[in-house]
């Protein structure tokens, strides 16, 4: 989570409070004329065909996972996974994953193993956005990584629906609850200055974490899935640090670009959010939505 002003011996995670594009392929069928020609006997009925069975899909191996590989943690995660390549797709992801015990996380179905993923993250439980399925994997969200996807194989985990999800526009410097696919509220924010913009692409709510500071407004934190797209360029006390959704202990800069990249709205909002809101829950920065959203 990366919080505005907060030295990085302050992150504590706490426990959070728990809630396709179709690809259509479509062949054509020649049809090639020919001339008539003479009647000939009719054929001789033989035995019905056996209906045809489509083969199961194969589910591609997992390879074995050294145990010296790095567990993902609140640092940087290890570099190497794949691009997320629907990173500013709006699309909800309605389906979140949660491992019930350590587990492997591939570059892609029957890939190189590169981490582990915990259940917990700094004691809390980590639940992660499935972007895709494929043969049987699934990809998820990596966290403490920015537009950057894990795959896992089958087992080892549980999965849980999400019904929620947070779009945050920044020209128009907004940010929109929406649930089940439409908008419930949306509020004016405050976003990252110049040279520390908020990070673009898809991450999630990785928890929550009281106020360090009085300059918090007094209302609990969320700290994302994301972190600095340049770490060198915030503060020293930052460093390390994730990006956060929070308020502030006033409301003047909202509608500005402020902050060292968190997201910061009112307190009142903020006290919704944490109030309706799950972690797991997709967040997706873009630069702006084709159309503003019902209740802007």
């Amino acid at each position: 989570m990366r919080f505005d002003r907060m030295n990085r011996r302050h992150v504590r995670l706490l426990a959070a409070v728990g809630v396709p594009l179709l690809l259509l392929a479509a062949g054509a069928t020649g049809w090639a004329l020919t001339p008539a020609a003479a009647p000939t006997a009719p054929p001789v009925a033989g035995p019905p065909a056996s209906p045809t069975r489509a083969a199961p899909e194969r589910v591609p191996v997992a390879a074995p996972a050294p145990g010296d590989l790095p567990v993902v943690d609140y640092g940087p995660a290890p570099t190497g996974f794949p691009a997320d390549p629907g990173a500013l797709d709006t699309t909800p992801l309605t389906e979140g994953l949660h491992p019930t015990r350590r587990i492997a996380a591939y570059t892609a179905p029957g890939g190189r193993p590169l981490a582990f993923l915990d259940p917990t993250i700094s004691g809390v439980d980590l639940t992660m956005p499935i972007a895709e399925r494929r043969a049987g994997w699934a990809a998820v969200l990596l966290p403490s990584a920015n537009r950057t996807l894990a795959w896992l194989p089958p087992g080892g985990h549980t999965t849980v629906a999400l019904r929620d999800q947070i779009v945050i526009e920044r020209k128009p410097h907004r940010l929109t609850w929406y649930r089940a696919g439409r908008s419930v509220r949306s509020w004016e924010v405050s976003l990252g200055q110049r040279g520390q913009e908020t990070p673009l692409g898809r991450t999630f709510i990785l928890g929550r974490t009281p106020p360090p500071e009085s300059v918090y407004g007094g209302v609990d934190i969320f700290a994302l899935g994301s972190v600095p797209d340049d770490p060198d360029s915030v503060p020293a006390g930052l460093r390390g640090a994730h990006i956060g959704i929070h308020s502030w202990y006033h409301d003047g800069e909202l509608g500005k670009k402020t902050t060292n990249g968190c997201i910061r709205l009112t307190k009142s909002g903020q006290r919704e959010l944490l109030a309706e809101v799950r972690p797991g829950t997709e967040v997706v920065v873009v630069d702006e939505l084709p159309a503003p959203p019902p209740t802007a």
